[in-house]
């Protein structure tokens, strides 16, 4: 009964207000409202079509102000939090939906039109009464890849940028080192047509259910979007482009693009950030191409934080627990950056240096003047055993020096095997703290235990693994875990990294495996991490073929890997070498 009253009191008051009178019992609200709205602005862009804006101001502005506009192709209604935040702290804010996305006009194809169109828009905001002629740019993964595709344009009053978890096509989109995987379609689904299509992105035993149609069926994947339902002439064209050419170059800033940027950069990203490869490929980029000048106004932070985390970060993320500083007020820190670019204010506090990371297990920030500042030393470890690696009971070995065991170790993957993946969960809430993959690799990979640490030790950066394998087969999937192993026997993921085989030169010429030759692959991808590891823990290292309902499956044929099926399968009997003339080792970045 009381809320039945309480709905009816609520109904009361909303029709006293349409109807201009005050509710018994309740006091004219005499505040003033916070900002104010226009409400779909059309905002022309060079080929005549207009993109869609709802423009947030401070109310009853009085002079012109810095605009700030998110570019995405979820609906600008998903921020608009966002926008009234930076509008009551004196910032103009636009919410523009991307072409053929909202209610913008034109047809959307990912990735594609937004450098152009986001230069259009940045001219035309900086032409509005209320524009001071200063213009930037706010969003994170789609909308952080916006920002350094508007930037490679060059729009002369784009004053900064700001990009969190910004996904770099070619790279870590619609797929990551050549691996493409169930979630662009996923992906491409929730920005299909003009609606938001949230419940249905988010609908993960849906998908799950899906991925696993394809997965026990051995069917292409380039049928996965008529498997969903949803064909896609976006996907389609994507699996038509397993590497990063020409059409996802068009997307990026060249190296000259990346030689003229002059404005101040704040890059943001995490360490389970799914796009971090990108955010660090930008900076990457930007380091060495840059010049000297702009590199010094380039900051970089690296946070505890998952992706959705590089923008509002949580004290949890899979399963791990972090301190109280891991929670940053990002939107303060946005508002710090732009009032010191753009309003002539203080420099934000906490950017003591150009590289800010968090230390996870000190539970504190740590500064560096540059990447290559963070770690002075390197910790080289030998993989090595007496014939058994086989799994984390029978586990090979990883010693800072080399063994005098077996040369070798092996296993076998059968992509017909479908036990791995249907070991899987179709959701992991702590997935960094769960053993369950290392537990079900069924004999299709190998795992190596190092020595228990002595002292508490910090690894921050990037994981080097080279590999000496040989196999029978001209192509295979292959990935690699680190893992801190806690003295009571717990697990935390450290890093991964995966590689196709034919790729293993160059990600963008396929080179066959030379079949039953001993040849080097160098897993140079691993995510960025930075860790105490604790007194008594110890490192596992786990190398497998990938078999897994969320991955593209490689049926080791050789041929176009997204037209694959269970008929094209070849079992792959891959040998691990580690003898005299081959040592596989794997580095770390250590800080002393």
């Amino acid at each position: 009964m009381r809320r039945i009253f309480s709905v009816l009191a609520t109904v009361a008051i909303l029709m006293a207000a349409w109807c201009g009178a005050t509710p018994v019992g309740k006091a004219q609200e005499k505040a003033e409202p916070a900002v104010d709205l226009k409400w779909a602005v059309k905002i022309p862009v060079r080929d005549g079509v207009a993109l869609n804006a709802t423009v947030f101001l401070p109310h009853a502005q009085k002079e012109p102000l810095p605009v700030v506009f998110t570019f995405t192709p979820y609906i600008g209604d998903s921020y608009t939090d966002r926008a009234i935040y930076f509008a009551k702290h004196g910032y103009v804010y636009a919410l523009v939906d991307v072409r053929g996305r909202g209610n913008s006009g034109g047809e959307f194809e990912p990735f594609v039109n937004d450098g152009r169109d986001g230069y259009d828009v940045v001219e035309w905001l900086a032409k509005q009464s209320y524009c001071n002629g200063k213009v930037t740019m706010w969003g994170g993964s789609y909308a952080g890849f916006d920002q350094w595709s508007v930037l490679k344009e060059f729009p002369p009053h784009l004053a900064t940028i700001v990009p969190a978890a910004a996904a770099h096509p070619g790279l870590d989109f619609p797929f990551q080192y050549n691996l493409f995987g169930p979630y662009d379609e996923q992906w491409l689904t929730f920005t299909s047509g003009v609606t938001s299509n949230g419940a249905l992105f988010g609908s993960s035993g849906f998908w799950a259910s899906k991925a696993r149609e394809m997965y026990n069926g051995h069917l292409a994947f380039q049928d996965y979007d008529k498997i969903v339902g949803n064909p896609s002439k976006v996907f389609q064209k994507w699996v038509q482009h397993p590497t990063p050419d020409a059409y996802y170059d068009a997307m990026i800033p060249t190296p000259e693009n990346y030689k003229k940027i002059s404005v101040p950069i704040l890059t943001i990203t995490g360490h389970y950030d799914g796009d971090q490869p990108g955010a660090f490929e930008y900076y990457k980029r930007h380091m060495k191409y840059g010049s000297e000048d702009a590199k010094a106004k380039h900051y970089l932070i690296i946070g505890p934080w998952d992706h959705a985390g590089t923008r509002t970060p949580r004290a949890e993320v899979g399963g791990l627990k972090f301190g109280p500083a891991s929670l940053v007020d990002l939107n303060k820190l946005h508002q710090e950056w732009y009032d010191w670019v753009m309003k002539g204010g203080g420099k934000p506090e906490f950017l003591k240096k150009r590289v800010a990371y968090y230390l996870v297990g000190a539970e504190e920030w740590k500064y560096a003047d540059s990447l290559e500042a963070v770690s002075n030393a390197k910790l080289t470890l030998y993989l090595g055993s007496n014939g058994a690696a086989a799994d984390v009971f029978h586990a090979g070995e990883l010693k800072e020096t080399r063994g005098a065991g077996a040369g070798s170790d092996k296993w076998t993957y059968d992509p017909l095997d479908t036990r791995p993946g249907n070991a899987e969960t179709d959701d992991e809430p702590a997935g960094l703290t769960s053993q369950r993959g290392v537990l079900n690799l069924f004999g299709e990979g190998v795992v190596y235990s190092g020595e228990t640490f002595s002292a508490p030790t910090e690894i921050t950066g990037f994981v080097k693994l080279t590999l000496w394998l040989a196999m029978d087969v001209p192509d295979t999937d292959l990935a690699a875990e680190l893992y801190e192993i806690l003295p009571d026997g717990g697990s935390v993921e450290l890093t991964s990294a995966a590689m196709r085989a034919r790729y293993r030169n160059s990600p963008r010429e396929a080179s066959p495996v030379p079949v039953e030759k001993t040849d080097k692959y160098v897993f140079d991808n691993f995510t960025f991490f930075s860790r105490r590891i604790a007194k008594g823990s110890r490192l596992r290292l786990a190398i497998h073929s990938i078999n897994s309902i969320n991955a593209e499956k490689n049926y080791n044929s050789g041929g176009v890997v997204a037209a694959e099926t269970g008929k094209d399968a070849k079992t792959a009997h891959i040998t691990l070498v580690h003898d005299g003339e081959h040592a596989s080792v794997l580095e770390l970045p250590v800080v002393k």
